[in-house]
């Protein structure tokens, strides 16, 4: 996390002095736009952190073990992906909730297949997409990606399976 850190903080650093030195007072706007940001998404990352924790120290090992770990195959992937369809929200929620996953025991193909539904399926913003795009091309857009949680999973779980990546989350 250092390493992303500091070179967001670079960036960040580096956009302030570039609005403070263009004289205009962009740099307060800017820095007002980023804390009225920060009180609106603080709250959803508070409680997607407290799922995260949760999941670890809740859910039983034999549990996690049984649907979304190593032993599931892929049953697991399948769980896996259709909780990912399900699971509301932004990066800001799916990500501490894969790594909680991740650090309960679930296996990495299940883990890419959840995040390759919540990016593809996204069940929650359906409504949304039909009522804008109509319900021919979102049904559409969901036959030609509904296989891809799936097969991202199952590849991630052959090829990657002994991956060395989860002990240092």
């Amino acid at each position: 996390m250092l390493v992303p850190t500091l070179t967001m903080g670079g960036i960040a650093f580096g956009l302030l002095l570039l609005g403070y030195f263009r004289g205009k007072g962009e740099y307060l706007t800017g820095m007002k736009s980023a804390l009225t940001l920060t009180v609106d998404i603080l709250p959803l990352l508070f409680f997607a952190f407290i799922v995260a924790g949760m999941v670890q120290v809740l859910l039983p090992n034999e549990v996690v073990s049984k649907w979304v770990g190593q032993e599931s195959g892929f049953r697991g992937i399948m769980v896996g992906a259709a909780a990912g369809g399900l699971t509301p929200g932004g990066p800001f929620v799916s990500l501490p909730i894969a790594v909680g996953f991740l650090h309960a025991g679930a296996s990495i193909g299940t883990m890419v297949a959840f995040l390759t539904a919540w990016s593809l399926w996204a069940f929650s913003r359906l409504p949304m997409e039909v009522g804008i795009m109509g319900w021919k091309f979102t049904a559409i857009r969901l036959a030609c990606t509904c296989f891809f949680p799936p097969v991202a999973g199952f590849i991630a779980q052959t090829f990657f399976s002994g991956s060395k990546l989860i002990e240092s989350i």
